[in-house]
């Protein structure tokens, strides 16, 4: 009894369970998102007498969880999902070929890992973006102010491209007569645009002292991208380590797939046995040990050539 209760023994009872709680769940986010209106309308208005006690109706109830469900799934991530929803029905495939739970409820955990890593990767990504904006910025107002523009004008007429929504306060305080170095400053605080910080430093200096704000923008610009071609660089030599990584993060399922073409049937033995579930156990944590492992070695290369560039 212990052992079919370890091993899956009852996954074929579980299995239509698990779809059908899986359908039901679906079923009441489609609800919940085509009377989404219809239910803030009956909220608003049911004090006026027409609406029942609060939680006598039980769809109500299971309704308006839901949509406190969807209410936190956006606050936390956004209410943006991608394709990390793949790790469900690639685990229920494997649930169904190996004939066990286990899968499917691996590729429901799977979800959030890999959609933190997907948002991880997107933020990087904006990162970058807001970077580069800063630098056309910088080029962008230093070919202005050499055009006969006022400081103002120039960096009034030159568009923000991805910098971000702080760049509004900037604008205003141009438009407006404020503290704009000030506001550069704030709009520096975005992942990727701290460049702003020597636009602000620039301004400051031209405003106080007179000097060429053109001069100090060109030299700004000159130095994220010297930035940007250094980290780069060390993307493309930390580009092997990570293929790498990958590749043996792979080598199990490759040893699957083999196993399986063999005819040998890996899944029942590791789904299905004792011992299959011990190694399986042991591999995960092998598996996890390793990718941490090369993340902290790559992590640490990228530190020593962020200090050595910094020193340089």
């Amino acid at each position: 009894m212990t052992r079919e209760a370890m091993t899956g023994g009852a996954a074929p009872e579980a299995l239509p369970l698990c779809a059908a709680v899986l359908c039901a769940g679906a079923a009441a986010w489609l609800i919940s998102g085509r009377n989404r209106d219809l239910r803030r309308a009956g909220l608003l208005f049911a004090a006026g007498g027409s609406a029942g006690p609060a939680g006598a109706d039980p769809r109500r109830r299971l309704t308006e969880t839901v949509a406190w469900l969807r209410e936190r799934w956006r606050t936390a991530y956004g209410g943006r999902m991608g394709w990390e929803l793949l790790c469900l029905p690639a685990g229920g495939v494997l649930a169904l070929v190996g004939v066990s739970v286990l899968p499917l409820l691996a590729g429901a955990a799977a979800v959030p890992v890999v959609g933190r890593w997907r948002r991880g990767r997107e933020h990087d990504r904006e990162r970058e973006r807001r970077a580069a904006a800063v630098i056309e910025l910088c080029g962008a107002v230093a070919g202005e102010l050499r055009a006969g523009r006022q400081p103002v004008e120039a960096l009034l007429a030159t568009p923000p491209g991805h910098i971000g929504e702080r760049w509004g306060l900037v604008s205003a305080a141009a438009r407006f007569g404020g503290d704009v170095p000030e506001a550069l400053r704030r709009a520096a605080r975005s992942p990727g645009a701290e460049g702003l910080i020597g636009v602000a430093a620039c301004w400051q200096v031209a405003v106080d002292e007179g000097a060429g704000l053109a001069a100090g923008l060109d030299r700004v610009a000159g130095a994220l991208r010297a930035e940007r071609d250094q980290r780069q660089k060390l993307r493309s030599q930390l580009a092997g380590p990570r293929a790498t990584a990958v590749v043996l993060a792979l080598l199990p399922a490759i040893g699957l797939l083999m196993g399986t073409a063999l005819g040998a049937d890996p899944l029942r033995v590791l789904l299905h046995t004792p011992a299959g579930l011990g190694c399986l156990l042991a591999g995960c944590l092998l598996e996890w040990a390793g990718y941490a492992w090369t993340a902290r070695v790559i992590r640490a290369a990228a530190g020593r050539e962020g200090h050595r560039a910094h020193g340089a």
